[in-house]
């Protein structure tokens, strides 16, 4: 019979790892006695990240005593301790392809559902002093298990481990794990999987999305895995197009329209994506990336950028100052997951500034399409000299049955007109809301400055709009997700202070910045972001999770450890892969 080996429970505390403080809860320590399990916790236990451990599915993980001698002989230890791997229940018995998905078992007095495979993060490599140890434990099939608990009661070292009742559709826990992280996804297996009720909701829904990619035809990559900003990859390189028009669109904006020089159809584009120009000013050292949203309507025939001529700005001067109609310019494929979703809610357009250019082209499409759908424009503008695409908007607007539009200006000029050229001085925010009457059921789509994007969300869910409704479009790269780090200081993305000056040259596009791969100084794109302060998603740091997946839009990369199922064609797991020459990634 199974039985309960150690009782393990431990606060959050800070550590030190890499120069960052980290909170986490791994450390657990056995417990004397018996101990008080209830529904969220067992009794003096804590989760440091909430995000990734903790709640209701996921309230006592259980690790083998038969899993750690495995590990000792693979690693060639004798230190561990119960509780070495952060799990609460030490156990004999009960191993990963063994127990199912579901299946319930009596410990003490308490009554436990087998919810789901642990899933690994950095914070276990930390503990067990081995960075490997999240991608070993996954692809070992040898993760762990969590419990959900059904009913409240006391526990102790030593009580055996009864099943009570067996989950009527038989899948290990080992199995769902191989579902999820190998590269191979039966579709037959994936339905049974969604057939089990115990099963963890983020695992259903990692599920639901590979299935749904097997029925869209999706190429490559895992779907389950594969963050927001990387579920749409492109095939990576850069294409000369010829500059056909340049558009003055206010005081210091300019509108580029480029056409393939030998008139070839353009790959496809979905309204509020954007692309990548690889530009060469003379002066420059080397070539610079710049992410430009796509700003006109959607056409196999032309590209139109705009671009805002900012003080400090090097690519935006060039394009400003330099380039001329007839000029070539390379420009990678339409990225981006901020675009326009299909259905029949009301569309909110929310920008400022700059920002205008993405909710532009959805604007674009929303009247060629004819939508019948309500349609707000909102916008926010210093004046009307810096009030770009204000014709253009209201053409657009009065071929839309239920569109209306409110512009604001922070600071009228003497001439700007109210009624005319704007609706209201000020700011957008929550009262406008009101004043326009906003669907809160609507889909918005969000661009601008940083506080602009800020108060926006806190407006917006003060007013009722589910934060799955809200789209947002961020020039910067994105935000970082670094799971339990905590007390960072925010820096803007920079070059290397001591950059290696040789050797193959990093760049991210999205923050604008690039530095030389010094391969002694850093063991993954990963780290040399990180140096360089360029926002970057991540949890394993091993190749498994896909967090912090990317999009590469030229060059290629060579991998180490090799990730344990691959990222989409075009794309790339940064917290494992190294430069094979120059390359582009899209952060």
């Amino acid at each position: 019979m199974a039985r309960l080996l150690s009782v393990n429970v431990g606060l959050p505390r800070d550590i030190d790892w890499k120069g960052r403080t980290v909170r986490t809860g791994i450390w657990k320590t056995p417990v004397p006695g018996r101990c008080r399990v209830g529904r969220l916790n067992l009794a003096g236990d804590g989760q440091g990240d909430l995000a990734g451990h903790g709640g209701e599915q996921r309230a006592v993980f259980v690790y083998q005593i038969e899993s750690y001698r495995h590990w000792q002989d693979q690693l060639n230890r004798t230190d561990f301790v119960h509780g070495q791997f952060g799990e609460n229940f030490t156990i004999e018995g009960l191993p990963d392809d063994a127990v199912c998905i579901g299946d319930r078992y009596r410990i003490g007095s308490a009554l436990f559902e087998v919810t789901q495979p642990r899933v690994t993060c950095y914070r276990v490599g930390i503990r067990v002093n081995e960075p490997r140890m999240p991608a070993l434990l996954t692809s070992s099939g040898r993760p762990g298990f969590y419990f959900r608990v059904l009913r409240e009661g006391d526990v102790g070292a030593g009580d055996d481990i009864v099943k009570e009742e067996e989950a009527s559709e038989r899948m290990t826990v080992a199995e769902i794990n191989a579902l999820l992280y190998s590269p191979d996804h039966p579709r037959d297996r994936l339905e049974r999987a969604l057939r089990i009720e115990a099963l963890s909701a983020g695992w259903r829904r990692s599920f639901e999305a590979i299935l749904q990619s097997q029925v869209t035809g999706a190429a490559g990559g895992n779907a389950g895995l594969a963050p927001a900003a990387a579920a749409h990859p492109v095939a990576p390189g850069f294409r000369p197009l010829a500059i056909t028009a340049i558009d003055r669109e206010s005081a210091d904006v300019v509108s580029l329209t480029m056409r393939d020089p030998d008139g070839r159809p353009l790959p496809a584009a979905r309204p509020g994506q954007y692309v990548v120009l690889r530009l060469r000013p003379p002066a420059a050292a080397s070539p610079l990336f710049r992410s430009y949203s796509l700003s006109g309507p959607v056409s196999s025939e032309q590209r139109r950028i705009s671009v805002k001529l900012e003080l400090d700005g090097a690519a935006g001067a060039y394009l400003h100052h330099h380039v001329q109609v007839g000029d070539i310019i390379d420009v990678s494929s339409p990225r981006g997951n901020f675009f326009l979703q299909s259905g029949d809610r009301p569309v909110v357009l929310m920008s400022a500034g700059i920002g205008a250019t993405p909710v532009l082209a959805m604007l674009h499409a929303l009247a060629e399409a004819g939508a019948t759908s309500r349609i707000l424009w909102l916008h926010a503008a210093r004046d009307s000299r810096h009030h770009p695409f204000a014709a253009e908007v209201r053409r657009l607007m009065r071929g839309l049955s239920r569109g209306r539009s409110h512009v604001c200006y922070s600071r009228p000029g003497m001439s700007d007109r109210i009624g005319e050229d704007f609706d209201a001085s000020g700011h957008l925010s929550r009262s406008v809301f009101d004043e326009v009457g906003m669907p809160r059921e609507a889909d918005v789509y969000l661009c601008g400055p940083t506080r602009f994007m800020a108060d926006m969300k806190q407006a917006l869910a003060a007013y009722g709009v589910a934060p799955e409704r809200v789209h947002l479009e961020l020039f910067n790269g994105g935000e970082s997700r670094t799971p339990g780090v905590v007390g960072a200081v925010i820096r803007a993305p920079h070059p290397l202070a001591e950059d290696a000056g040789a050797g193959p040259l990093v760049s991210f596009a999205r923050s604008g910045v690039a530095a030389h791969w010094d391969a002694s100084a850093y063991q993954s794109i990963l780290e040399l972001a990180e140096a360089c302060d360029v926002p970057v998603r991540w949890a394993c740091r091993s190749g498994v999770c896909h967090s912090c997946e990317s999009g590469l839009i030229s060059g290629a990369i060579a991998y180490g450890p090799t990730p344990l199922d691959m990222p989409a064609d075009g794309n790339l797991l940064i917290c494992c892969s190294r430069p094979a020459g120059d390359v582009v990634i899209d952060l």
